[in-house]
């Protein structure tokens, strides 16, 4: 390989670790919100306990499950 050759080949690695680190940056922050959210749902059906008894707490269940 020329000189020329390996630098575009360093660029384009160096691209795809900075996009990987990137992405996992933004993976933590978007589970975050979405387990954010989540709970806040589940607090709501948490609320609805004395109106809907069991289900109310079935559905508070199922929605703390869906966070990773």
């Amino acid at each position: 390989m020329t000189e020329l050759q390996l630098n575009v080949w360093e660029r384009a690695l160096g691209w795809r670790k900075r996009q990987m680190i990137k992405g996992q940056i933004t993976n933590e922050v978007t589970q975050k919100i979405r387990n954010d959210a989540l709970e806040e749902v589940a607090r709501k059906f948490d609320a609805m306990r004395i109106a809907f008894g069991d289900t109310a707490d079935s559905f508070a269940r199922y929605v703390r499950e869906m966070k990773s």
